[in-house]
């Protein structure tokens, strides 16, 4: 593999990207087949107007305008142009977010780059990434970064062993690369190691605009040792997808098992994550095509969500 390389899976259920540099994966984002992708322009109906005016597609489907509609009155129809697709998870009535355009219809252009062989973003980590997106914890030398998501932004919490400035520095690096590696848009709040000294916060401060790429804009790192971040928010986090468990669990499974010798083959997972691919016989027959044999399913409540395999029929 080249030193640098932009590679997309396009799975069951969902289209797995990755920048991949001298092997390992420092970007990644997944987005689900079934989300209308930021950049779609549709039509649609005006439901009710004001400052967050509401729209309704033709499939059932609304989203929030945050700029309103001007001069378009309520049951009118109107163009919009998709920002951000839905956020699953902990705020699923959280609507996706749109803005009134008068540009064609058309979709929003695929993920570029090249089509992975074998399994090129396994090799580069993709396991170890799906496991940081799930426990939203990053480990590093000296300590280890606790993502969680909130109603209002994305908040990393710093620990670890290393001398408070020294750990303050290796944090911020390491947030930022978890920003970067794991798709976190939107607001997010770093709690880094309180540090008493203005240099030793500025460097921390350096170490973020070291690793993440613009556009973002940030503070500077405070007193108490806490700075925010704000970047472009198109889609969810892997963080964030994580959150809506089942059928990231669901994904992650049938991922694994397309990669699986071919036959046919009987699933076994989670209760959860079962009922979620009943509910997708689509899924399951994409898979059987792609394995060359029938899939068949098998609940066991003792399995981890993340413990789903297959048994021999």
């Amino acid at each position: 593999m080249p030193d640098a390389a932009r590679l997309v899976e396009r799975g069951i259920g969902e289209t797995r990207a990755a920048l991949i540099e001298n092997g390992r994966i420092v970007e990644a984002r997944i987005e689900l087949n079934d989300a209308v992708r930021a950049g779609t322009v549709i039509d649609a109906r005006l439901l009710s107007s004001g400052h967050n005016a509401v729209a309704r597609d033709t499939a059932g489907a609304e989203y929030l305008l945050p700029r309103g509609a001007p001069a378009v009155t309520e049951g009118a129809q109107l163009r919009i142009e998709i920002t951000r697709s839905a956020i699953p998870g902990a705020e699923p009535w959280k609507r996706p977010l749109a803005r009134v355009t008068d540009e064609p219809v058309h979709e929003a252009p695929p993920v570029e780059g090249r089509a992975a062989t074998r399994d090129e973003l396994g090799e580069a980590g993709w396991e170890e990434l799906i496991e940081q997106a799930r426990s939203g914890l990053v480990q590093f030398p000296g300590g280890a970064l606790r993502i969680e998501p909130t109603a209002t932004m994305t908040v990393i919490d710093v620990d670890g062993y290393l001398a408070p400035e020294e750990l303050a520095v290796r944090g911020a690096t390491e947030a930022a690369k978890a920003i970067r590696r794991l798709d976190i848009g939107g607001s997010i709040g770093i709690d880094l190691p309180t540090s008493g000294r203005k240099a030793a916060r500025q460097s921390a401060a350096a170490a973020i605009d070291a690793q993440l790429p613009q556009p973002f804009e940030r503070t500077a790192v405070n007193g108490f040792g806490f700075v925010q971040i704000v970047r472009p928010r198109a889609r969810a986090s892997l963080v964030e997808l994580a959150q809506d468990r089942a059928a990231f669990e669901a994904r992650a499974l049938l991922r694994r098992m397309a990669l699986e010798p071919p036959g046919p083959k009987r699933l076994v997972g989670h209760p959860a994550v079962i009922a979620m691919l009943e509910s997708r016989p689509d899924w399951l027959d994409t898979l059987a095509r792609q394995v060359g044999g029938a899939i068949s399913l098998r609940a066991d409540a003792a399995l981890p969500m993340s413990g789903g395999y297959a048994e021999a029929i």
